[in-house]
């Protein structure tokens, strides 16, 4: 879009509807797009409706953690948070901890690195 071909070809309004799903698109899939590798854990909220990302994980050989009401099937999740997924507030609870424990997880592994190489003779550190 950058280079103006689609100026030339469309109209004002086609170049606008073009550019909102372009978008729309990068804020759904932006975080697919730079990944690059396979992801450690897949984090679902509604089990019935993400039935497709869940089975894609499953061929991949990647952990499903999810939160399972009464109405679906615990069997393909690997971790299974009881609760209801119907409820927003319960869902955002739920989902306050899961995100503090990962940053968390990801501080104290921080940590463990920078004690790592302060431990290292300088010799080492500058190899890394």
């Amino acid at each position: 879009m950058e280079s103006g071909d689609l100026e030339k070809r469309y109209s004002k309004l086609e170049v606008q509807r073009f550019q909102e799903e372009i978008d729309d698109l990068n804020l759904k899939y932006g975080g697919i797009k730079d990944l690059n590798g396979k992801p450690g854990a897949l984090f679902v909220v509604d089990v019935i409706g993400d039935a497709n990302a869940i089975k894609e994980a499953k061929t991949l050989g990647i952990p499903v953690v999810a939160v399972v009401d009464t109405n679906a099937d615990p069997s393909l999740i690997d971790y299974v948070i009881p609760g209801n997924d119907d409820a927003i507030k319960g869902v955002q609870l739920i989902l306050d901890y899961v995100s503090s424990a990962i940053s968390n997880g990801v501080n104290s592994v921080k940590v463990e690195k920078e004690t790592a190489v302060a431990a290292k003779p300088i010799e080492e550190v500058k190899e890394l």
